[in-house]
């Protein structure tokens, strides 16, 4: 194996760089909070940590997911706990519409989780910052060659290395 490679341990922050998605890192192992990186989604093969801090945000609901336990059960100081809340402004989102909802023009996909049980797409908007979590099935009729474009960048050939 010539690339390390590094688990993650929770998501701690959300930002959007140049029209792109990045989320801040915990690295499991990595208990110095400078040791977290800011990541774009491409480099991040954790789903259900993603849809874990989309939730946890979005919803302002709080979840028992095991990724949310460990991050209870790692030692974390109130101080890094009170940066993080200050970097999240909680805006009450209830009565604001999501996904298609919004009227916006879809641009990408950036992610897909299955956590809630079923398929979901995180969809970044043209003109807009904000992604939303859109079930598959209507992201499906709604933007067949967007779905199609985020499967086939995705795709994996796999040579017998033997």
């Amino acid at each position: 194996m010539s690339e390390e490679e590094y688990e993650v341990e929770v998501i701690v922050d959300k930002r959007v760089r140049k029209g792109k998605v990045e989320y801040l890192v915990k690295w499991k192992g990595w208990e110095n909070p400078d040791d977290n990186t800011w990541e774009p989604v491409a480099n991040l093969d954790c789903p259900e940590l993603i849809s874990a801090y989309e939730s946890k945000n979005n919803d302002s609901g709080s979840q028992s997911s095991g990724e949310q336990k460990k991050k209870v059960d790692k030692r974390k100081s109130s101080d890094s706990e009170s940066q993080e809340s200050a970097k999240t402004p909680k805006v009450k989102d209830e009565a604001r519409p999501k996904g298609f909802g919004r009227g916006l023009s879809p641009e990408k996909i950036i992610g897909a989780t299955n956590d809630p049980g079923e398929l979901y797409f995180l969809i970044k908007w043209k003109g807009s910052e904000e992604a939303d979590l859109v079930p598959a099935k209507e992201a499906n009729v709604k933007i067949p060659q967007i779905v199609i474009k985020f499967y086939e960048e995705r795709l994996n050939w796999y040579e017998d290395d033997k």
